[in-house]
């Protein structure tokens, strides 16, 4: 396998082990050591390479442990401190790695839980690690902009000075990007004043905010939808690719056609994570029909996937509503739904074969 896919594989043993992982041993024993072995290619039994437990004495602090070091030609080069599996990444809980980082020759320190990983180095002062990190690799949600960058750090193809040389960039486009999905999904007062101001000419009171605050929100999820659009118009070939358009008029329907981005009820809040889930079941139903035939409706209690926008052919349902978990309905011939849980949006991918069948039946008829 080749980086990425190494890297793909932990993330899916990360997604399906997660929830039986308890105590910190064990996130180290399932993830962590398997991150430094298989992805950054360091051989975890050899001292020489991997020392677990490291120790430095540091002022008055004796006999302090940092969970790992990563070290290259007898010098240290990267210190690891590890939390349980969904523990939260807080950087007032790493004082260990504060302090190991500034007596020793480490340039890179790693805080993680086994799914998170946050990698640091000292751009703002010398020596000293930085508050923030430079990259943050999640594997529960891989950047993939962010593969070169971490491909860096593995045995074979470690630079240290192109690390630290591209560190300040990584750093800022992170925060900023982490920054807009932020804003994305909940936008601030400054955010939809900033836009308000863009498009408004009067004062911007404090009715105007209430009055513009929907719109920026919905407008934002429009955004983003054209955005996933355009990358599926591009992966389906291009122009051959048609945008979602109302139902041909002899098509059986119970309510008007349904429209991308449009809520028939105020009180529906459509999620993007509900918009992402229904590009992912289009593209699989897109082998079997014009994309354009396949359409979704929203509704309080589920979001609806259907054939020619007809309630009488559903393909699936996506029971995002639920905070705790998250399903997709698929259907049998007989149109009876069966919920399957979710960890994760990329599996809905599994029920491929399922989707397929259930677009070529309702097809046919």
């Amino acid at each position: 396998m080749d980086f990425a896919e190494v890297l793909a594989a932990l993330a899916l043993k990360v997604k399906n082990q997660r929830d039986a992982i308890q105590t910190e041993e064990a996130t180290k024993n399932a993830f962590i050591m398997p991150f430094i072995s298989n992805v950054l290619g360091y051989d975890v039994f050899n001292p020489l390479e991997v020392v677990p437990e490291f120790t430095a004495d540091v002022g008055i602090k004796k006999g302090e442990k940092i969970d790992y070091a990563i070290m290259r030609d007898g010098e240290v080069q990267m210190l690891i401190e590890c939390k349980k599996s969904n523990e939260s990444l807080k950087i007032e809980n790493a004082s260990q790695l504060y302090r190991y980082f500034a007596v020793t020759n480490a340039r890179i320190a790693v805080l993680t839980n086994g799914e998170t990983y946050h990698f640091y180095t000292d751009l703002d002062a010398p020596n000293r690690m930085d508050a923030k990190p430079f990259l943050v690799l999640d594997l529960l949600d891989v950047d993939e902009t962010l593969i070169p960058e971490l491909r860096k750090l593995t045995k074979d193809a470690f630079d240290l000075d192109s690390i630290i040389n591209a560190a300040g960039e990584l750093k800022y486009i992170g925060q900023i990007k982490r920054a807009l999905a932020s804003q994305f999904r909940e936008p601030d007062d400054d955010w939809t004043r900033f836009f308000i101001g863009r498009v408004y000419d009067g004062s911007i009171t404090q009715r105007v905010r209430e009055q513009f605050a929907p719109l920026v929100a919905k407008a934002t999820k429009q955004f983003l939808n054209d955005q996933v659009n355009e990358r599926l118009k591009t992966a389906l070939g291009g122009s051959n690719y048609a945008p979602i358009e109302p139902a041909p008029d002899d098509a059986v329907t119970s309510q008007p056609p349904a429209h991308d981005d449009l809520d028939r009820d105020t009180e529906i809040e459509t999620t993007l994570e509900e918009l992402e889930g229904y590009q992912i079941v289009k593209a699989i139903a897109c082998s079997e029909v014009k994309p354009q035939r396949v359409v979704h409706r929203d509704s309080k209690s589920y979001f609806a996937i259907l054939l020619d926008d007809n309630n009488r052919k559903p393909i699936a349902r996506l029971h995002f509503n639920g905070k705790a978990k998250k399903y997709i309905g698929l259907f049998d011939e007989e149109k009876n739904e069966t919920r399957h849980e979710l960890g994760s949006l990329d599996e809905i991918y599994a029920h491929a074969a399922h989707i397929r069948d259930t677009v070529r039946h309702f097809a046919d008829k």
